[in-house]
């Protein structure tokens, strides 16, 4: 008897697809939500071929529902053949109501942003984490980066001392 077939990591497990590591830099990250995104076959193929990326990407509210603009995800040439693709469309994002009304409440009142943090798999779907963040001014990024620092060398610091011991 012949057993089931091990799925790739990148199409069921975790698999990290695209990270957005300036959000880190320029703005302070608080909640995090899993939402879901509503995509294109010609999309879903370009992102198993690693052509995805959200750096630029930002998301927004209207009417009641979460839109990611910004993000691109370039088409293959032979996947897109009889569909006019755009590679930075508007693409919906799927939360559950109380959810989004979470968020609506904490942008409006608070004053946060909603910033794509990183693209991935799970299971064989492509979610997409949002984190709400405020914008740093430059001040804090020169301490966060100061605080970096300093972390790297007492690391270098402990790993000479217990070499020595």
């Amino acid at each position: 008897m012949a057993g089931k077939k091990k799925a790739k990591d990148t199409e069921s497990g975790g698999g990290t697809i695209a990270l957005n590591r300036r959000a880190r830099h320029d703005y302070a990250l608080g909640d995090r939500f899993e939402a879901g995104l509503a995509l294109q076959g010609w999309e879903l193929k370009a992102i198993r071929a690693g052509r995805a990326t959200i750096g630029d990407a930002y998301a927004v509210v209207r009417e009641g529902e979460l839109f990611l603009f910004g993000a691109q995800i370039t088409p293959l040439i032979q996947a897109s053949t009889h569909v006019v693709a755009d590679d930075r469309r508007t693409r919906k994002l799927l939360l559950h109501r109380a959810e989004i009304d979470k968020l609506l409440g904490k942008i409006e009142r608070d004053g946060y942003t909603l910033v794509p943090t990183a693209l991935y798999w799970k299971r064989n779907k492509v979610k997409l984490e949002l984190a709400l963040a405020k914008g740093k001014q430059e001040h804090d990024k020169r301490n966060s980066e100061r605080d970096r620092d300093w972390q790297r060398e007492k690391q270098r610091a402990l790993r000479h001392r217990n070499k020595d011991a």
